[in-house]
């Protein structure tokens, strides 16, 4: 009898363990299947997501990633020349003397056409010249005083408030005395063209005594290949020797086109000296404080940072042996 129900209870395990086996493969199989559906559907689904984000950038950028240009590289003219200038570095200010060659250079030279009418005598001060010789230099030229009670005006001497005055009083007679080209103002010269101090430099430098071969002069213009077109109603300005330097320094064209060339950008940007001094005190604190706020953080999370936490399970009591029965006594 017992050999009988052995035998039974054996078969029965036997055919458990073969349908659960053929039910594990069963799930394997569609769990495989579906899978590699699953997975066939992910890449192509990635790829394309993949395709679109690449063709939406090339798209974005052939709309609006591409340079524009208003003109043409022959209408634009030749590329000017990267010079190192001194006062563009950061660690490095305007030179002072150079500065007042600069003015020097415009008042002699630049200032029967062109003005600088953002410019005040008092911005002079400190920077180009001394207080008095700013004073004497706002004198030489006459302003108009308010109205009086019956509307006339009179004129009296310059201030170091008032700006630079306009060569001519107003655009209609500087285009007729000038061919009717309007000779730009020189306040912002360097930051309104492309190349700044570079193109202005190569500008006055570039003229060459006579156009290369095979370049079309328009009449009443002059060649130089670094204005767009190549036609330029200004002739050549400066020559050696041209201005007499009060410091004795050397007159050449290119001596003088760097002296100019200075003076318009510190025009352009009079406070560029206190925004590097600025700059550089900003960075010199911002660096203290960003080295304060590692050691606030490092000093505020390093009991947390450095927490260690371990896991003490409870004790269990000790596992009653099997053949004993509740209620009975048990010695170890």
């Amino acid at each position: 009898m017992f050999t009988r129900s052995a035998l039974t209870a054996t078969r029965a395990l036997g055919v458990a363990k073969t349908g659960a086996t053929r039910t594990a493969q069963r799930n394997a199989s569609s769990q495989s299947s579906s899978g590699s559906s699953a997975s066939w559907k992910d890449n192509a689904l990635l790829g394309s997501s993949t395709a679109f984000a690449i063709g939406s950038v090339g798209w974005y950028y052939y709309q609006f990633g591409r340079p524009a240009h208003a003109m043409t590289p022959a209408e634009e003219g030749l590329h000017a020349t990267a010079y190192p200038w001194e006062h563009e570095k950061l660690y490095k200010t305007f030179d002072h003397n150079s500065l007042r060659r600069g003015f020097q250079v415009y008042r002699e030279v630049c200032s029967s056409c062109h003005s600088l009418s953002r410019i005040p005598y008092r911005t002079l001060v400190g920077n180009i010249m001394t207080n008095d010789e700013a004073k004497g230099l706002a004198e030489e030229n006459e302003y108009d005083t308010e109205p009086n009670d019956e509307g006339e005006t009179e004129k009296r001497p310059g201030k170091l408030s008032d700006y630079i005055p306009n060569p001519y009083k107003n655009d209609e007679a500087a285009r007729a005395a000038n061919n009717g080209a309007l000779p730009p103002d020189l306040s912002l010269m360097v930051k309104a063209r492309h190349g700044g101090c570079n193109y202005i430099f190569s500008l006055l430098t570039g003229y060459p005594e006579e156009p290369p071969a095979g370049a079309v002069v328009q009449s009443g213009l002059n060649f130089n290949p670094y204005f767009p077109g190549t036609g330029i109603a200004m002739a050549r300005v400066l020559y050696d020797g041209l201005v007499e330097y009060d410091d004795g320094t050397k007159a050449t064209t290119s001596q003088m086109a760097k002296d100019v060339v200075e003076f318009l950008n510190w025009s352009a940007e009079p406070e560029m000296d206190q925004r590097k001094r600025m700059g550089w005190k900003v960075m010199a604190v911002g660096g203290v404080l960003f080295a304060l706020s590692i050691w606030v953080k490092r000093y505020k999370w390093v009991n947390i940072k450095t927490r260690r936490l371990l896991y003490d399970p409870p004790a269990t009591a000790a596992k009653r042996p099997d053949n004993i029965q509740a209620g009975s006594r048990f010695r170890k």
